[in-house]
């Protein structure tokens, strides 16, 4: 399975939503980046703005 590329870059926010996102993500056992990722893709999702999948093609076994 190829490795999804990831881009890098810095996000402030000031530390009272800090310390509201880090202890969300304690609570959910994800990271803090883990859990800005979810947010940010279920913010996308819920605003129908994250790009359709592709369709993979079976594989051979499956056939």
């Amino acid at each position: 399975m190829a490795k999804k590329e990831t881009k890098n870059f810095i996000l402030r926010v000031d530390a009272e939503t800090m310390d509201a996102i880090e202890a969300w993500a304690a609570d959910e056992f994800r990271s803090t980046n883990g859990q800005l990722q979810w947010i940010i893709t279920e913010a996308l999702r819920k605003a129908k703005r994250l790009p359709k999948k592709k369709q993979q093609e079976p594989k051979p076994e499956e056939l």
